[in-house]
């Protein structure tokens, strides 16, 4: 197993039939925790081409051999451990990403990371935080409402958003060559989940993030 160096702290393992009880498909985090808890349990996806050498969220270049992952709430520099549940196999990764925006994922692994896990394509796994970067501002979450390809189509649902919530802007990812609609800026996980399951009404499924 590669390993990513970091002085961590670790959350203690679940009893095994707690875990099985636990454990959907749909790949969310734990009943009642918020997406950025500790440990979440759910479906692990993985990415590559045509994503290699394009820009990760964080500005880096993203390079599909290193130990790297996105996720939608963690803190860019976070250092996660992932459990493949199939077969036990760990890796640690650093989150540089945002992702993955497919409904009943938690994780989206670089290929060196699910190679690592004998990962073929999606897996059930279990993600423990191991550290977080030593000094953030404070945390600000926000509801991707949707994502488009052309700025216009973006920029009017950014509009009927901004008209019905009152925040909206719109971001732009190079990595897949989208424009995002982020609705909201809201203090807590909690309070961004509320104001996404209003906004789901209007516009589908939603995913919270963090707002970088």
């Amino acid at each position: 197993m590669r390993t990513h160096p970091v002085i961590a702290w670790f959350c203690g393992g679940l009893l095994a039939g707690a875990l099985a009880a636990l454990l959907t498909t749909s790949g969310c985090s734990k009943k009642g925790q918020p997406p950025d808890a500790a440990t979440q349990l759910g479906v692990a996806s993985w990415y590559g081409h045509p994503f290699d050498g394009r820009l990760t969220a964080n500005g880096e270049i993203y390079d599909m051999e290193k130990l790297t992952a996105a996720h939608r709430t963690l803190p860019f520099g976070t250092v996660v451990r992932v459990v493949n549940l199939s077969n036990n196999k760990t890796i640690e990764v650093r989150i540089n990403d945002r992702g993955p925006f497919v409904q009943g994922r938690i994780i989206d692994l670089s290929h060196a990371a699910a190679q690592d896990i004998s990962m073929q394509g999606i897996a059930n796994v279990r993600l423990s935080v191991l550290g977080k970067p030593p000094t953030r501002d404070a945390e600000v979450y926000s509801v991707q409402a949707k994502s488009f390809a052309e700025r216009s189509d973006a920029e009017r649902m950014r509009q009927q958003m901004e008209g019905k919530y009152g925040s909206a802007r719109l971001v732009f990812r190079q990595g897949d060559e989208t424009w995002r609609v982020l609705v909201g800026m809201e203090s807590t996980p909690e309070g961004a989940q509320a104001l996404a399951q209003q906004i789901e009404k209007d516009a589908g499924p939603v995913f919270v993030v963090l707002a970088d």
